[in-house]
């Protein structure tokens, strides 16, 4: 079967099915089921209570600065 035998319905599944495969390939998390060592997850849940209690993180432009990058 060619795309010029597909009715309206066919195309817009199939391109629907298509559109999902691909963000299923680009959202994908490579990490999934993969288990957090200790440290890291301390270190994420202190965060989380740092950012609870109105602390705020390095800005961007700091960041961008500490690694010799411009931000924009």
């Amino acid at each position: 079967m060619q795309v010029k035998d597909l009715t309206t319905e066919e195309l817009k599944a199939l391109i629907r099915e298509a559109v999902m495969e691909t963000l299923e390939d680009l959202l994908d998390d490579p990490d999934e089921g993969r288990e957090i060592r200790p440290e890291i997850k301390q270190q994420l849940l202190e965060s989380r209570q740092r950012r609870a209690g109105g602390e705020r993180g390095i800005p961007a432009e700091e960041v961008a600065k500490r690694f010799g990058l411009t931000w924009e």
